[in-house]
């Protein structure tokens, strides 16, 4: 490189190549797996809810809305397979069972409640451009 290259790059950031180019081949389909997991509506709801510390499986399928008992607890045993939350059973009677988020999770759920936040923002934004398309496509 030229000593008037190097003045021309000063200054200038080199752009980074985009995240999917960054994917190594032999890793390319277990991180869709993981793109898969944490993208899940549900999956983004659990650890939203769990993002104020440990509740019960009733307490999340109260705070969770249109969950079906089935997809709760399909939802976290998939997180607590991953090492997103943890799963405490407590040798009661009843038995009493809590999820909470794991250490994995720090990094991820200033994410989830973003882009939550984000869906909540401009539902109705998003919900007017719906019609508007649904109505052309009706012409």
């Amino acid at each position: 490189m030229s000593a008037m290259d190097d003045v021309a790059l000063q200054g200038e950031t080199a752009a980074l190549p985009a995240p999917c180019s960054r994917i190594p081949v032999e890793h390319a389909d277990f991180v869709r797996q993981i793109m898969d997991r944490v993208g899940d509506k549900w999956t983004l709801m659990v650890l939203a809810t769990l993002q104020d510390g440990r509740m019960r499986y009733t307490e999340l399928l109260r705070a969770i809305p249109g969950i079906s008992q089935r997809m709760l607890s399909r939802t976290l045993s998939q997180l607590h397979q991953d090492g997103l939350i943890t799963r405490t059973a407590y040798a009661e009677v009843p038995p009493r069972v809590e999820y909470a988020l794991a250490p994995l999770s720090d990094s991820l759920i200033g994410i989830v409640v973003s882009l939550i936040d984000w869906a909540i923002t401009h539902h109705d934004e998003i919900r007017r451009h719906r019609a508007r398309v649904e109505t052309a496509d009706a012409r």
